[in-house]
């Protein structure tokens, strides 16, 4: 898999470089309360989506991606907040709600994991596409919206999209229903689509054309796009750049070639060393040991520190900051071990050898 990583694209220049990201969140913080205490559901956390690029948000169940881009547009309801989200310039987190209204669909488009449960089973699929559209602009009549309706499905790639723009949610495939939801999310040209876990229902063969149609889309209109995931395959496809979450904290970020080949966190490296090679479909897949901590009670020191094989005593009592890897500025690991590949690998060797 990771042989297959193009060599163009993230390593070259970020488009408009040196100009203001399209998003930049700084230190988002979201708690809920609960009955068993405050879940810290995100901790801190920071990233910048640039224009026309992909950021893939990475992590297992629980680390706080979908928290992070939903209470950034305004989905996380009775959530206390604090930080930034800035947007072409605006705080999102202090915007009204109609504000938040106007730029979901509008700027924002948004696409869910579960299509079935997104899309209403009572209304035909064009009648919903054609309300979104006319929900952000009156001027467009039932008649102009249902044929923008009939254009977005054929764009998609829905076979008789005339037909089928009558027909319910339930007569769709999963990944026609998918592919239904981004032609939602894309229909009034958003310049920024959060895709949020948006193949993970879907077989291996329907995932990619998935994939394929939002890569089409994001090449014809310079769509920004932030894709939760947990799938690292697929992020070696489509990501620029990467942000790792644990624990609702970012422990590693890097552009995608830098993170699969000089990543620096162990957490990082237990999500790769997890995947299977397809060079040596025999080997052993290496699970990371234990389980991710409780975010009501977490843990003293670095969040990962119960699970890594390299964990020393500053790991476990002091956090670390975000500190840049290598003399690389776009690559940040938020980990105790030296940041030069030399001292790393050695610091390591002497942790694995000292715990034998």
């Amino acid at each position: 898999m990771v042989d297959n990583i193009a060599s163009t694209g993230p390593d070259t220049p970020a488009a408009g470089a040196g100009a203001s990201p399209l998003l930049s969140v700084q230190d988002l913080r979201v708690s809920f309360r609960t009955p068993d205490g405050v879940v810290q559901a995100v901790r801190g956390v920071s990233f910048d989506v640039e224009r026309g690029k992909t950021l893939a948000i990475v992590g297992e169940s629980g680390s706080g991606k979908s928290v992070s881009t939903q209470t950034v547009v305004g989905l996380t309801r009775g959530a206390k907040v604090s930080g930034k989200a800035l947007f072409e310039g605006r705080d999102l987190l202090t915007a009204s709600k109609e504000e938040l209204r106007r730029i979901r669909g509008a700027k924002i488009g948004m696409i869910f994991q579960d299509s079935q449960s997104s899309l209403h089973p009572y209304y035909r699929v064009g009648w919903q596409i054609s309300e979104m559209i006319r929900a952000h602009n009156r001027k467009v009549s039932k008649a102009e919206a249902r044929e923008r309706s009939i254009e977005l499905l054929r764009r998609v790639g829905i076979p008789k999209p005339d037909r089928r723009v009558d027909d319910f949610p339930h007569q769709f495939s999963g990944g026609m229903r998918q592919r239904a939801m981004i032609a939602m999310a894309m229909a009034l040209d958003p310049v920024l689509l959060v895709a949020d876990e948006p193949t993970t229902a879907l077989d291996v063969t329907v995932q990619a054309q998935v994939l394929e149609v939002m890569a089409d889309l994001q090449a014809e209109f310079g769509t920004a796009l932030v894709l939760i995931t947990h799938d690292l395959g697929v992020v070696a496809d489509v990501a620029d750049e990467v942000v790792v979450m644990y624990a609702g904290t970012v422990l590693e970020r890097a552009p995608r070639r830098e993170l699969f080949y000089h990543h620096h966190h162990p957490y990082t490296e237990g999500l790769l060393g997890s995947l299977p090679v397809e060079t040596d479909m025999r080997r052993r897949l290496r699970p990371i040991a234990g389980s991710p901590p409780s975010l009501i009670r977490p843990p003293a020191g670095c969040p990962f520190h119960p699970r890594c094989p390299y964990a020393f005593d500053r790991c476990r009592t002091e956090t670390p900051p975000p500190r840049q890897v290598d003399a690389n500025e776009n690559h940040q690991s938020a980990c105790w071990l030296p940041l030069d590949a030399a001292g790393r690998d050695e610091a390591r060797a002497n942790i694995g050898t000292s715990t034998r």
